[in-house]
């Protein structure tokens, strides 16, 4: 369960940067690449969760 809770938090966190990060400079290729990273983390948190039995 704590795995859970740490990966969200950590998710929200590096959103959270990012998000900022792309509101201040609002430049199209660093949307597509910041979509793109957050995208990935999020199907890799997925995925590390199923496979050590976090999620069911």
């Amino acid at each position: 369960m704590t795995n859970v809770i740490t990966g969200i938090i950590g998710l929200a966190l590096v959103l959270a940067f990012l998000g900022i990060l792309v509101a201040w400079i609002k430049a199209i290729p660093l949307i597509i690449i910041v979509v793109s990273v957050m995208a990935l983390a999020v199907i890799d948190f997925v995925r590390s969760l199923r496979m050590n039995g976090g999620l069911r």
